[in-house]
């Protein structure tokens, strides 16, 4: 059986132009970057046009640019990063961030911004919420159930304003930008200046490169205590010997995912509409859930009242179709959407909610076989 795959949000195959990226660095270039010979200092420069190639796809410089282990590790770096540098201060993070961004806001004094039904920051409201003891305001640019996309350059502005009220009134507390872009590279400009953000983590295993590799962007003169200590390495923000081979795929996989970001998000938006029109025909009860508009491509919440999710999610797996019932991090644990909790769905309408996510390997034909196979099972309950 040809198994269908619909959970791209989740992870995605690592290319072939990848992988060939990373293959000398398992064992030909097994070298310490940190050792002074000749060939362990050329795997060091390998690290570094990596680093320029990461700076110059977000309009960064080299310097800002942190190697991880993941988005999760460089939301945490940057969490706890600030809030440990200023520990009687406050975080702000929007209430549908992903749980790397949440855990580490519950060790500090934090708020949870609230979202509209559509799964969109209230931009009146963050302004009133943020106060003076405010040090750092984190809000993901694509969200990893809804697809909603973040306006970031907006919440950036009104940072900005406040910051400057702040000085002038004597206050010279800093306050910064976080956004998780874990879910955006594959289709949304990620250029930090045009963002306006102050820190962006990134994940290769979300655009076709190795899993537990990514990217913390820290602009200069941002106040970061690493959360690692030990060797210096990562300008001092994230000792221990480099995962070379990690970081080449991560490097490739972000300058592709770049590239190709105008067609695929045209080419996916696509296929996502007619899967979306094909649903709501053919399924009365169906519901997409989300902005209509401010949305990334890839991305369908899909709410069929009256039906269990994890039901028809196994169902469909067994029919060779993988899709999910939220974020793989919630769905491992068994626990209702906190992101659909977030606008305002019951736990009934939560727990009948399906995601699917497509991909650059989705057709058409596995759209239409998909939509034919979720009818036929609804029809025999």
């Amino acid at each position: 059986m040809k198994r269908i795959y619909l959970d791209y949000a989740a992870a995605t195959p690592m290319s072939i132009e990848v992988l060939k990226a990373m293959e000398p660095y398992f064992s030909k270039k097994f070298y310490n970057p940190s050792a002074t010979y000749l060939a362990a200092r050329a795997v060091k420069q390998g690290i570094n046009q990596a680093r320029r190639q990461v700076a110059g796809l977000l309009g960064a410089k080299p310097a800002e640019i942190t190697f991880t282990a993941g988005a999760t590790e460089a939301n945490n770096m940057a969490i706890q990063g600030i809030m440990r540098q200023f520990p009687n201060s406050e975080l702000l993070v929007s209430s549908i961030e992903h749980e790397s961004v949440i855990a580490p806001a519950r060790l500090f004094k934090h708020r949870e911004i609230p979202v509209t039904k559509k799964g969109l920051i209230d931009l009146a409201k963050l302004e009133l919420m943020v106060g003076p003891q405010t040090v750092l305001v984190s809000v993901m640019l694509v969200n990893n159930e809804l697809g909603t996309v973040q306006p970031l350059a907006e919440i950036a502005k009104i940072l900005n304003k406040l910051s400057i009220l702040r000085k002038a009134n004597g206050n010279n507390r800093p306050l910064y930008l976080h956004t998780d872009a874990a879910q955006a590279a594959n289709y949304l400009d990620l250029h930090v200046s045009r963002l306006g953000v102050d820190m962006m983590s990134l994940n290769g295993g979300k655009i076709y490169g190795p899993k537990q590799s990514g990217a913390l962007y820290v602009k200069a003169g941002t106040q970061l205590r690493p959360l690692i200590v030990g060797g210096g390495q990562e300008q001092g923000l994230r000792s221990g010997t480099e995962n070379t081979g990690a970081i080449m795929g991560f490097a490739r996989a972000l300058e592709s995912a770049q590239e190709k970001r105008g067609a695929e998000a045209k080419r996916v938006a696509q296929m996502r509409e007619s899967f979306e029109k094909q649903l709501l025909e053919q399924l009365p009860q169906a519901k997409i859930n989300g902005a209509a508009r401010h949305r990334a491509p890839h991305i369908i919440s899909l709410s069929l009242s009256g039906q269990d999710n994890e039901r028809l999610m196994m169902e469909l797996d067994e029919l060779g179709i993988e899709c999910a019932v939220g974020s793989a991090c919630s769905a491992s644990r068994q626990e209702a959407s906190h992101v659909l909790s977030a606008i305002g769905m019951s736990d009934k309408q939560a727990r009948s909610t399906l995601r699917f996510s497509l991909g650059k390997h989705t057709t058409t034909a596995e759209i239409k076989k998909t939509t034919a196979e979720l009818v036929r099972l609804i029809s025999l309950k």
